[in-house]
């Protein structure tokens, strides 16, 4: 306001304005308010926790991330870090519950150096500077692997699976994951590997059984049945057809009115359809194949047909599903019934099965040659149980992609973390100017791995920490040694088998450090519309994408 003149707003008056330095404060509170609910499920003596959806549903398992897309925050930093599990469960899937722990750790000792007004700038040169030291460092320290080697691939997989519900279960889990990583590993021409694992690894989970049951196919299964009674349930070397068009006579798009004037007319119709059902199941019959699957319906009458003349028919199968049969099966999918050939046929897989488990019929396309896709079938006792195998064989199957991709391990049980905080000490005597105060920061950040290790496993917490500290800045002779989560000693991590691989700690530090960059520079939060603007741009945001 200047002179008499009327005070100049320029936000509503409903709208809420946190600026400044508190805006930084708030959003580290509001970080640590979501580690905290996650820390106890770090580690192999971790405890498991329980929520409820607003349906009724429950979930229990103490994965990082499935417990954190439960739950709903308004504060975009708490939504950030959130963010953040779910993008190292897609990337990596393991690390969920330390990307958040360690995110929140580092914005918490930078909070010292925010309150005495230290501009966010100079933490966020130091956080960059220790990030590139961090990744040269890990180079160095990281062992190769053999990847053609099952026991040491094995190994790797069972350590990460031992903080996991199913660490009992471990044997089996890795065993499972690592044939089918192996089935669909593709090699590139130019020496890279790819390991597709959503497109082309179906998980089934049927209740009943035992998990020792649990069994990896080489080939789709998939809970179809066939589509009439008299049809064939086994073909040994089935000639098999995709289809993306339906088996039945095409429906008007819209309401379609058809006048009739007396019988014969209807009689006519009824005679159409039949000829055109009749056109469409010659041409599969004339190419040869004695197993069709398609996407879209199969009539009673094309399945009447089709049945005479000895051919099986699967319909409504996903779209996923008829990627991973093309794969399997060197088909071609075929969209008109006219374009069919002999050459489209898949005639790679040499055993077409419907097999009755329970209550459901499940469709087995196994014997395949190079199937390059693969199903994992989950047997358990209760889909809670089931649920919880998957989400433990989803990471399993992650760090065998990774190994596969990067075969390289570096020392668990927070060793990494510590030597690598030592490290960042070292580098921070070498400088004198404001950048010291990331490094510093970074590098006691860094320590919360081990000492939530020894919280969690019981543990002399300081005393185990101060001691694993010391043993580290003695020299690089002991830069394995580590906490044991079950016993909370501390051990040489490579002789006890506690690994990470690589690719899981760069995700891990690399996202945790570029989220509090973020945050931290965020010095000014709006919030709140005024109801009647909400309802005013209600439907554009429900139309936004």
């Amino acid at each position: 306001m200047y002179g008499n003149q009327q005070p100049l707003f320029v936000l509503a008056p409903e709208a809420e304005r946190l600026h400044g330095n508190q805006t930084q404060i708030d959003s580290i509170d509001a970080a640590n308010a979501v580690s905290s609910i996650i820390k106890t499920t770090l580690g192999p003596n971790s405890m498991l926790k329980l929520m409820l959806d607003p349906m009724g549903g429950t979930v229990i398992t103490n994965d990082g991330n499935a417990i954190l897309r439960e739950i709903d925050v308004t504060h975009p930093a708490a939504k950030a870090l959130i963010e953040l599990s779910r993008t190292q469960d897609d990337e990596v899937g393991d690390g969920t519950t330390s990307v958040v722990l360690l995110a929140s750790s580092i914005l918490s000792s930078t909070k010292k150096y925010l309150v005495e007004k230290i501009h966010p700038t100079y933490l966020v040169q130091g956080y960059y500077l220790a990030l590139s030291e961090i990744l040269s460092y890990l180079d160095s320290i990281a062992t190769k692997l053999d990847t053609n080697d099952s026991n040491v691939m094995l190994s790797i997989l069972k350590a990460s699976l031992q903080t996991k519900f199913s660490e009992q279960w471990s044997n089996k889990i890795s065993t499972l994951a690592l044939r089918a990583c192996k089935l669909i590993l593709v090699e590139l021409s130019n020496t890279k590997k790819e390991i597709d694992i959503k497109r082309y690894i179906r998980i089934e989970k049927i209740v009943g059984g035992l998990l020792e049951d649990s069994q990896v196919i080489d080939g789709l299964v998939m809970e179809k049945d066939v589509t009439h009674s008299r049809m064939a349930r086994k073909i040994v070397d089935p000639k098999i057809l995709l289809l993306d068009c339906p088996l039945e006579y095409k429906k008007g798009e819209s309401m379609t009115n058809i006048e009739i004037s007396n019988a014969d007319d209807f009689e006519k119709i009824l005679e159409q359809e039949e000829k055109e059902i009749k056109k469409m199941t010659q041409f599969i019959i004339k190419s040869g194949a004695n197993l069709v699957i398609t996407e879209k319906g199969v009539s009673d009458l094309a399945a009447h047909y089709l049945m005479k003349a000895n051919v099986t028919v699967i319909r409504r199968a996903k779209k996923t599903e008829q990627n991973r049969l093309v794969k399997i099966t060197g088909a071609k999918i075929i969209n008109r019934c006219e374009e069919i050939t002999q050459a489209s046929l898949g005639i790679k897989c040499h055993l077409f099965e419907v097999k009755k488990i329970d209550d459901s019929y499940w469709t087995f396309l196994t014997k395949c040659e190079d199937p390059q896709a693969c199903s994992v079938i989950l047997r358990g006792g209760s889909k809670d149980t089931l649920n919880e195998v998957e989400r433990n064989l989803h990471d399993a199957l992650c760090v065998a992609r990774c190994l596969f991709l990067d075969p390289r391990i570096v020392a668990g049980g927070g060793a990494t973390e510590i030597e690598l905080s030592c490290h960042l000490d070292r580098l921070a005597s070498k400088y004198s100017d404001s950048t010291t105060w990331g490094i510093q920061a970074i590098a006691k950040a860094l320590q919360i791995i081990p000492l939530i290790l020894l919280q969690n496993s019981g543990g002399p917490v300081y005393t185990g920490l101060s001691k694993l500290i010391t043993l580290h800045q003695e020299g690089s002779n002991n830069k394995n040694f580590g906490v044991c989560g079950f016993t909370g000693d501390i051990v040489n991590t490579y002789e006890k088998q506690i690994y990470d691989t690589v690719t899981s700690k760069i995700q891990i530090i690399k996202s945790a450090v570029e989220c509090c960059a973020m945050i931290i520079r965020v010095d000014d939060i709006l919030s709140g519309l005024s109801a009647q603007n909400k309802d005013k741009n209600s439907g554009i945001s429900d139309l936004a994408v």
